[in-house]
């Protein structure tokens, strides 16, 4: 807490004050910081700069703020080290009279006395208080009073400060102040990824906020060789900005002087001169190996320099190891032991992005495109845009084609989907591609096999580092954040004996895993691939990653004498139907069932809008070429309302038995799980109701019970996190702006928390936790703190509000607050959303989801269908005479609670879960579920935004409870072993 209270009546004050050297600059800075002053800026420029005030030139300024609890009765000092035609000035003849308000004067006299610096006391006459009296370094009258007083006081004949030919010797002041904690060295290495920067901004600050030294080590482990100014502290508003950009601010390159000992020698002793103890390191499998094999033999190079004498014998013992963290900024998604990595995720929206664009001449021409995107040992971009694009076939390095002749299967597939009626064909392939030889598979040797065999007008396109480009999509911008805060928890965890880690990320858990087992594990990929183990090479990507392989070929292509056609009496009729609100993705769910539908011999039936469509009978029969082109399309081409069955339950289940529909797949939101429950509660009354009933959850709410992730959810986040980079564009241009945005959610704040921490919120309003004075005048103050010390340089700054946080402030309340309390120092303005966040082409994380989900639904329904129809022999069985024998019902009967259920992403696992047992995780009342994920998350956007961090000397009175799942050596084994199962990733999830 600052020495000094200055009282509410003092006036908004500022000056400068010039220092005519250097050492009298620096005693002067002491001083004034001594007695509580904060430091706004402290700059000394390469070359001396023409000052607009003054007709010299400044070598070196401060600026200094005393802060009042009314930001008009705020001090600023400037101190100026000022030089006149390359020779220092003389010093000022004419002092300046510094009045200053206390309530607290024993405090000023311990200080004054400690750093050696003569003063006066005098009575005030008024008041009975004493009056201090001081003389700064540069000669200035200063004293301090009871009473307020303007800033430049009139001669006062009873204060009178003692002269004195010197001032006393300068010493630190340390208020309080607490030791370093660490001092963090970051890099960036390898290929740049989306992503990086949103993780190392979330470092520097995190590290800040634990009382920690953040280094920029520029250009990789280029900079870490050459030193000096490639090595530079971090500051808090070094990294804003950092979210929305592209690419790594900080630099990468390759560096060939690391890859020898003298090399990897000198970047140590870099480091121990810039007292840095610990390394985050972001890149791929290469950058990650390097670090650890720096941190190995870090005691021999340290041995080495002392030896050589280039470090003390202080500096060896203070410097024996050194802990490394890294976190893979990868767009390949081709780290083991991750689901995920850091700029995949945008790779993925850029390929896709360009797909979509392609589609559309495609289309028009009747052409075939090749796409080649990247991925050398790893097939996940590929795979997953092609489930994302419709692609017609794939090459991935994992996967290689079963067939020598795999160009007659390849041409035989895309004729079937021509002759089908299907204009276009899209062949994506893996840079990395292979047959089953080992041979290369080429773009342009697939484009010369569909012109000559099949003599399609083909064209290739290979997109190259555009996949590279671009803001990070919000995903990325979660993970990276997420990562870089527990990267800076695991560093301060880590004893001397503590392995190297890796952040990851496994079953949507943030992970600590040992850095050497997780890179061993990704290089057996590209060992199985070269001894052709592709099943190893497949067991070792994510979870998902053969389910997604195995449903894609399964839906690709129309196969009218596919093998997969199951015999006459197993084919079902399975009807589909939105409610609730659109959502992004729910065409593409439909898409994939309808499609795997009629590969199996299954009877699709599409229902029109909604439970009233299915009540007038609204139903149509889907062929192949009916859902053509839904992967990509937005809302809902079945239409979709949120009304209920509840009405006309008897009309429901008529059109049930009319059209025999077998099974059901509701795809929707709250209302779409309601319905649901309801025909479930209903069976008994309505024997129509006892089919196997599958919930797809989609709602750009993520407010349903069963599930961390709803379709629609990551294509609004998206939605919102661009109108932030743009909102927040307009009110950095007005510089002293802050925007409220409105975001929808109903009463969950899922929207809100992770586009607040994805798109930089200051703060944000959730119903979780709600909106009271005490909480707006927190906000308040921060803001108006922020804009005082950023003097000009003010940024815009935006605060998300879920549209039901306050029953009483609203958007518009809220805005009207933070200008009315501003002190004049930001304006407000507000921006309403709405239903943009339901629209647009769905993004391909929800695409890819919602294939999973349709297909595993399918299978879901197909199996308990099957169950249901196995009719138990009850000829020799007397029943109650109110109940009849199972053999007088349709052949699909299923009556058990379990055959209603929703299926969720838990992690990242596929789970089907009663409705029934739904109901006790649900607070119907609100509309949410009982337990969220991302409370974590909440934590970060008040820390990340300097809420209650002390954010020029290091420190936070936020709390932050680290979310990170450690895991060992051990634990890898088994997760990549035959159960590929571990209990920790099991957690439940955090209840409200």
């Amino acid at each position: 807490m600052s020495a000094l209270e200055v009282e509410s009546s003092l006036s908004f004050s500022h000056i400068a004050l010039v220092a005519s050297t250097a050492e009298l600059f620096s005693k002067t800075v002491e001083f004034y910081l001594g007695l509580g002053l904060s430091t706004v800026r402290q700059i000394t420029h390469d070359k001396p700069l023409r000052d607009v005030a003054h007709s010299t030139r400044v070598v070196s300024e401060a600026w200094l703020h005393l802060f009042a609890d009314r930001p008009e009765n705020c001090i600023t000092l400037r101190i100026i080290h000022a030089i006149s035609d390359g020779a220092e000035i003389e010093a000022a003849k004419n002092s300046v009279r510094i009045g200053l308000a206390t309530q607290n004067t024993k405090t000023i006299k311990d200080i004054l006395t400690s750093g050696g610096h003569a003063f006066t006391v005098h009575a005030d006459p008024k008041t009975g208080t004493d009056r201090i009296a001081t003389l700064d370094p540069l000669g200035n009258d200063l004293f301090f009073t009871l009473q307020a007083n303007t800033f430049s006081l009139p001669p006062s004949p009873e204060v009178k400060p003692l002269r004195i030919s010197e001032p006393g010797t300068p010493i630190e002041f340390s208020l309080g102040a607490k030791a370093i904690q660490k001092n963090i060295g970051i890099l960036t290495s390898g290929g740049d990824a989306q992503g990086m920067n949103p993780c190392v901004r979330a470092v520097v600050r995190m590290a800040i906020a634990r009382n920690c030294r953040p280094f920029f080590i520029y250009e990789g482990y280029q900079g870490l060789v050459d030193g000096g100014a490639k090595i530079k502290e971090a500051g808090w508003t070094d990294v804003s900005g950092f979210l929305a950009l592209g690419g790594t601010m900080i630099g990468t390159a390759r560096c060939k002087a690391f890859r020898e000992l003298e090399g990897r020698r000198t970047g140590v002793l870099n480091l121990i001169k810039n007292g840095i103890d610990a390394l985050v390191v972001i890149g791929g499998d290469g950058s990650l190996t390097g670090a650890d094999r720096l941190r190995a033999e870090w005691p021999e190079h340290v041995r080495a320099l002392e030896k050589a004498g280039l470090i003390t014998k202080e500096n060896a013992e203070k410097y024996r190891t050194l802990m490394i963290v890294g976190m893979v900024g990868s767009i390949d998604n081709d780290l083991a032991s991750t689901d995920m990595t850091i700029g995949a995720c945008s790779s993925l929206e850029r390929i896709c992005e360009s797909v979509d664009a392609i589609l559309s001449t495609a289309l028009s021409h009747q052409r075939a495109f090749v796409v080649e995107v990247m991925g050398r040992h790893c097939g996940w971009l590929a795979l997953n845009a092609a489930i994302s694009t419709g692609a017609d076939y794939l090459f991935i390095p994992e996967a290689p084609p079963s067939k020598d002749d795999w160009e007659a299967s390849m041409c035989k597939t895309l004729k079937a989907s021509r002759d089908a009626g299907k204009r276009t064909s899209l062949v994506i392939v893996a840079e990395g591609a292979i047959d089953r030889h080992l041979n290369p598979i080429k773009a342009e040797y697939i484009k010369d096999i569909l012109s000559t065999r099949l003599g399609y007008d083909t064209r290739v396109t290979i997109l190259g580092h555009v996949q590279r480009g671009g803001a990070p999509a919000h995903f990325d911008r979660f993970l990276g954040t997420m990562q870089g805060a527990e990267a800076i928890e695991a560093i301060l965890r880590a004893k001397p004996d503590t392995p190297s880690l890796v952040i990851g990320m496994l079953e949507n858990k943030i992970t600590t895993q040992p850095l050497k087992e997780a890179i061993e594990l990704t290089g057996q990929v590209a060992q199985a691939i070269e001894s052709k183990d592709f099943a190893r090479a497949i067991s070792l990507r994510s979870a998902a990653f053969s389910k997604q392989l195995k449903s894609y070929k399964e839906i690709a292509n129309f196969n009218p004498d596919s093998k997969m056609k199951l015999p006459e009496h197993l084919r079902l009729r399975i009807a589909i139907l939105h409610a609730g609100a659109p959502a992004g993705g729910m065409n593409t769910a439909t898409r994939s069932a309808v499609r795997l539908c009629l590969n199996r011999g299954h009877t699709p039936l599409g229902v029109h809008n909604g439970f009233p469509g299915l009540m007038r009978g609204e139903i149509t029969e889907f062929d192949w070429l009916s859902v053509d082109g839904w992967t990509i399309a937005g809302g809902s081409k079945l239409g979709t309302n949120r009304d209920q069955p509840t009405p006309q339950l008897g009309a429901v289940a008529y059109q049930l038995q009319k059209h025999g529909i077998q099974a059901l797949m509701v795809i929707g939101g709250f209302e779409a799980y309601t319905a649901v429950l309801e025909l479930a509660r209903n069976r008994s009354q309505y024997p129509a109701f006892n089919i196997p009933m599958a919930l797809i959850p989609a709602t750009v709410s993520n407010n349903v019970p069963g599930t961390e992730f709803s379709l629609g959810s990551d294509t609004a986040t998206n939605v919102i996190v661009q109108a932030t980079d743009m909102i927040k564009q307009s009110a950095s241009s007005n510089r002293r702006r802050v925007f409220i945005i409105e975001v929808q959610g109903g009463n969950c704040g899922y929207l809100a928390v992770v586009a607040g921490l994805s798109g930089g919120s200051t703060t944000v309003y959730t119903p979780e936790e709600g909106v009271d004075l005490s909480r707006l005048q927190r906000d308040i103050s921060h803001l108006r703190s922020r804009y005082i010390k950023e003097l000009g340089r003010s940024e815009g700054r935006i605060t998300l509000c879920n549209e039901k946080a306050s029953q009483i402030y609203s958007t518009d309340m809220i805005a009207k607050i933070y200008e009315a309390e501003s002190g004049g120092f930001f304006g407000a303005r507000t921006s309403v959303l709405g239903h943009l966040q339901q629209g647009g082409t769905p993004s391909p994380l929800d695409r890819c989801r919602a294939n999973t989900m349709a297909v595993d639904s399918i299978n879901w329904l197909q199996g308990k269908c099957w169950e249901a129809m196995d009719v138990p022999n009850e000829d020799n069985i007397r029943l109650p005479s109110d109940k009849l024998k199972r053999k007088y019902f349709p052949p699909v009967y299923s009556p058990l609670s379990d055959s209603a259920a929703m299926i969720g992403v838990i992690g990242s696992e596929v789970r089907f879960t009663p409705v029934e047992e739904l109901v006790m995780r649900t607070d119907f009342k609100r509309r949410v579920p009982r337990a969220i994920w991302w409370s974590a998350a909440r934590q970060l956007i008040d820390i990340l935004c300097g809420v209650g961090v002390d954010i020029e000397h290091g420190g936070c009175t936020t709390v932050y409870k680290s979310c990170a799942i450690d895991l060992t050596a051990d634990d890898l084994m088994r997760l990549y072993g035959r159960t590929r199962r571990l209990s920790k990733l099991g957690g439940s999830p955090t209840a409200v």
